[in-house]
């Protein structure tokens, strides 16, 4: 299973059709203590850079950005009562949203790891 990232420090596993999306360990640390993720878009059909939803730290807000185009098919319902786990475990279960991507080629436009370290 691959995972590619995006500029904007969110990471992407795609498994057939369907895309977890999550932050990235980097965005994580930057942000701090995740206190609240605000995602009301599950079910709606969204394109590429468009905002899916907010996360909430102690000290700031940040959108969340769509990796890749397609309907968000679920939320990890988990973070309603533990947004911490974004910080504990971001790229497991911190995971933020799954996607049915509508244009699975999408993918390769995304950074390898090694094009996204060099951002960081």
């Amino acid at each position: 299973m691959s995972v590619k990232y995006t500029q904007e420090h969110e990471w992407v596993r795609l498994e057939g059709d369907v895309a977890t999306v999550g932050i990235t360990n980097f965005a994580q640390g930057e942000l701090g203590d995740i206190v609240f993720v605000e995602i009301e878009t599950e079910g709606e059909t969204l394109d590429k850079e468009e905002v899916f939803g907010t996360i909430e730290a102690v000290k700031t807000v940040s959108d969340l950005f769509m990796p890749m185009s397609g309907e968000i098919i679920e939320f990890n319902s988990e973070l309603e009562d533990n947004p911490a786990l974004v910080n504990s475990d971001p790229m497991g279960e911190g995971w933020l949203i799954k996607i049915k991507v509508s244009d699975a080629s999408q993918f390769e436009d995304l950074l390898t790891e090694d094009q996204y370290k060099e951002l960081t």
